[in-house]
């Protein structure tokens, strides 16, 4: 299996009208549910609307995104998927009941990371 990142951009539900975002809540967490039931969901969440702040290798912060950044995450969700095509299906479910597109990315495996959660497991 694979896990794929399913994202949005900040601003991409701004056109949802106040009245709709009850029903645009009820219908992003019915395929949150059928994710969860179907045993691909890993994690997902929406995020604040605020600026992220940027910590440099030596530790020093400041307030981001970039200058150059023209676009944030608003929202993302990972799945555990075993082809392309299905991370393709659950993001076109997902743009359906948030009503905006969403990008969809593969996630590198990491065998080092996976060996770590296994023996942590054991404990």
């Amino acid at each position: 299996m694979t896990q794929y990142l399913i994202s949005f951009n900040d601003g991409a539900m701004d056109h949802i009208p106040d009245e709709d975002w009850g029903d645009v809540g009820k219908a992003s967490h019915a395929v949150v549910q059928e994710a969860v039931n179907a045993g691909v969901w890993v994690f997902g969440a929406g995020l604040e609307r605020q600026r992220a702040s940027i910590v440099a290798t030596d530790g020093t912060v400041a307030d981001g995104p970039y200058p150059e950044t023209k676009e944030v995450i608003g929202g993302f969700l990972v799945v555990d998927v075993a082809s392309r095509e299905e991370a393709l299906a659950w993001a076109a479910k997902t743009a359906v009941a948030c009503r905006c597109a969403q990008e969809v990315r593969e996630l590198m495996p990491d065998p080092e990371t996976d060996a770590m959660l296994r023996q942590a497991d054991r404990r």
